[in-house]
């Protein structure tokens, strides 16, 4: 098995969830018996039976039904989880992707338990904010070690959005600067303002580098606790 690929099936163990046994190439499934179903936006929260008992899921927006047979892929067990749009607190829960050939996820969902990389499509650029702690996203990234705990401010395009993951919403910004070989066009936000795929916005917060929230949330380097202004 994949180094991921023992550290999901561990994170599960250790909850109490056993597996599928998956080719090496594969990470582990859950599967179970679809009991309830409350859709907010953006995620669909399934309540499943499985052979180990009842347990509550997340995954991407999703047409499922009740009593639908369903396979989770990509399992990450988070526990103390908030809902916010739910007004429910998760003493355990599973996110994961929808695999279920009979439910059909949205186009463009997004997996809510991983931050994935932006989209590869290039931003054209965009002209550099102004003002104390002004920087490019690829002056952010590549100047990382320097930056730590400093405000910084960029103005650049919002091209992925993860709203309500733990109690904050995820953004990543590009402006054209930097490189997508090296890694120094993208950079992630967290915030409690809300925006959307396509805004042109300056946001202003704090470099964190290393920042290690457990569950596979790990991360070179964010800006924390950004404001966003159009």
């Amino acid at each position: 098995m994949k180094p991921y690929t023992v550290f999901a099936a561990a994170i599960l163990a250790s909850a109490g969830l056993a597996v599928q046994a998956m080719p090496s190439s594969q990470a582990p499934v859950v599967k179970g018996e679809v009991l309830e179903v409350r859709d907010v936006p953006t995620y669909t929260y399934l309540r499943l039976k499985t052979k180990e008992g009842e347990i509550w899921a997340a995954v991407p927006t999703a047409s499922v039904k009740k009593g639908a047979q369903v396979t989770l892929e990509n399992p990450t067990v988070m526990e103390n989880f908030e809902s916010k749009s739910l007004n429910r607190k998760f003493d355990r829960i599973v996110f994961a992707s929808l695999a279920d050939p009979n439910a059909k996820t949205a186009p463009g969902a997004l997996a809510p338990h991983r931050a994935s990389p932006a989209p590869a499509a290039p931003v054209a650029k965009i002209a550099k904010a102004t003002g104390p702690g002004a920087k490019t996203v690829a002056e952010v990234v590549a100047g990382q070690a320097a930056l730590k705990d400093k405000p910084v401010t960029i103005r650049g395009q919002v091209v992925k959005y993860n709203p309500g993951i733990l109690g904050k919403n995820w953004v990543h910004l590009q402006d054209g600067s930097g490189s997508a070989a090296s890694g120094t066009h993208d950079i992630l936000l967290t915030t409690t303002d809300s925006t959307a795929v396509g805004d042109v916005v300056n946001v202003s917060g704090t470099v964190r580098t290393n920042v290690d929230l457990g569950s596979g949330y790990a991360y070179a380097v964010l800006v924390e606790d950004a404001r966003i202004r159009k």
